[in-house]
């Protein structure tokens, strides 16, 4: 799946993680955006160790795009390793309430269109 980070940096205490997520394909964006988050959020394949809460700094670039959209999230969802239903390891960021994440989300709903109904599974529910 081509929605593993790119990179990331070493969280300390006051500094977030640093995220640069690359998601080239429509079906890799839908198994990886979290409607369910009033704001949204995304999902990103990790064998880090996070807490709910802990910052995350993501640079998110959406299929057939060059741009890296900036988000200072928090984690909100945790897929530990060896989850039930096989589900990848990896944590939920959810997107902060600001004019930013709620144009970013749109353009994420609107790239999804129709598919945002669709019953398939994703990397979250």
């Amino acid at each position: 799946m081509s929605t593993k980070p790119i990179s990331s940096s070493t969280a300390t205490a006051s500094r977030p993680s640093i995220v640069q997520l690359g998601i080239k394909e429509k079906a890799d964006l839908y198994a990886a955006y979290i409607p369910l988050f009033k704001e949204g959020g995304i999902f990103i394949a990790s064998t880090r160790d996070y807490k709910l809460g802990d910052d995350v700094y993501l640079l998110l670039t959406l299929p057939d795009e060059t741009q890296r959209h900036p988000v200072t999230g928090k984690v909100a969802w945790i897929t530990p390793a060896h989850a039930a239903g096989n589900q990848t390891q990896g944590i939920g960021v959810q997107f902060p309430s600001d004019e930013k994440s709620r144009m970013l989300k749109a353009r994420i709903e609107e790239a999804l269109g129709a598919s945002l109904a669709s019953n398939r599974p994703t990397n979250t529910i």
